[in-house]
């Protein structure tokens, strides 16, 4: 009997998530280590393979193909990073598919980060089976990605969906060299900024979520401000896609409870055009989201084959 895996990595700046999942994107086991950002390409992929390699001895099975998500700007079609931040040494530029497929002998395939997010959640997270979706993803930037027609749609430069940097949100300087977008108020990066400036005081994101759920003032005034700058980018969307379920993932959502009175609020005063309520879901696939997303996307491209294998299976 021959059983069929998809491998899924999610390869972030600081740690590897690997997944091995059946045809139908149940996860059989999964894996997190540490990723070597700081020592190039060659070793974060080398860490990855190392973790494929542990799953499958763990789960003897045959490798059908591997979906790999990456943290910047890639060509999906070439299987290259085009452009990474400076925590990733040695990663722009680098061939990711090519190196995965000489390695296992698999076919692999590479996707943004957030694009494999959203898939992911679309295919089997909280947005499974809705047609049209906006992904975000709350992190130490902010990330975006749309989900139209069942498929996930890039644009014609790569670049649809990237709801962090709109602009319009104020002045302060964007990490991306422009001013006002939304990532100066949403992301993890921002919250802890603004409550620096508010208070004198240096504290983590997450040490910010602490002290707002004990009450502190200062930074509850901070989620407030982050969940209307949501709000408002989410009317956008809806106004000019008519796009209203959204899903919402990130380090930063994990402390939703703080973010969703503002989201709502902010939803509710000004309801889209449409008269179509704006929904926002947060993320139902954890950790494993961008992993299993890539693998969604092995799948995909690889469809009549894992059906055969499937039926070996059955069989």
């Amino acid at each position: 009997m021959t059983r069929g895996v998809l491998a899924g990595v999610d390869i972030g700046g600081t740690t590897t998530q690997v997944v091995l999942c059946d045809p139908d994107l149940g996860v059989l086991d999964r894996v997190g280590v540490p990723t070597p950002a700081s020592d190039g390409g060659a070793a974060m992929v080398g860490a990855a393979l190392d973790a494929v390699r542990l799953l499958l001895g763990r789960t003897p099975a045959r490798l059908l193909g591997v979906g790999v998500g990456a943290a910047g700007v890639v060509d999906a079609r070439e299987g290259r990073v085009l452009v990474a931040s400076d925590s990733f040494r040695g990663w722009a530029g680098f061939a990711v598919t090519a190196a995965f497929e000489e390695a296992l002998g698999v076919p692999a395939f590479l996707d943004n980060d957030v694009n494999a997010f959203l898939r992911g959640e679309a295919t089997a997270g909280s947005v499974a089976g809705e047609p049209d979706v906006l992904g975000m993803t709350l992190g130490t930037g902010v990330g975006g990605a749309l989900w139209l027609g069942g498929v996930l749609y890039a644009g014609p430069h790569g670049a649809a969906g990237e709801i962090g940097h709109i602009p319009g949100f104020g002045d302060l300087p964007c990490t991306c060299g422009g001013r006002g977008h939304l990532e100066t108020l949403a992301s993890g990066r921002a919250i802890a900024d603004r409550y620096a400036e508010r208070t004198g005081r240096s504290r983590t994101s997450g040490e910010v979520a602490e002290a707002a759920r004990s009450g502190d003032g200062d930074a509850l005034a901070v989620y407030d401000a982050a969940g209307a700058a949501v709000a408002r980018a989410l009317l956008v969307t809806a106004g000019l896609l008519d796009v209203t379920t959204v899903v919402v993932g990130g380090g930063v959502s994990r402390s939703w409870a703080l973010l969703e009175h503002s989201i709502r609020a902010a939803l509710a005063a000004e309801p889209p055009v449409s008269g179509h309520p704006v929904r926002v879901l947060p993320a139902g696939l954890g950790a494993d989201a961008v992993a299993i997303g890539a693998a969604a996307r092995a799948r995909a491209e690889l469809g009549p084959l894992v059906g055969r294998v499937a039926e070996i299976r059955q069989g």
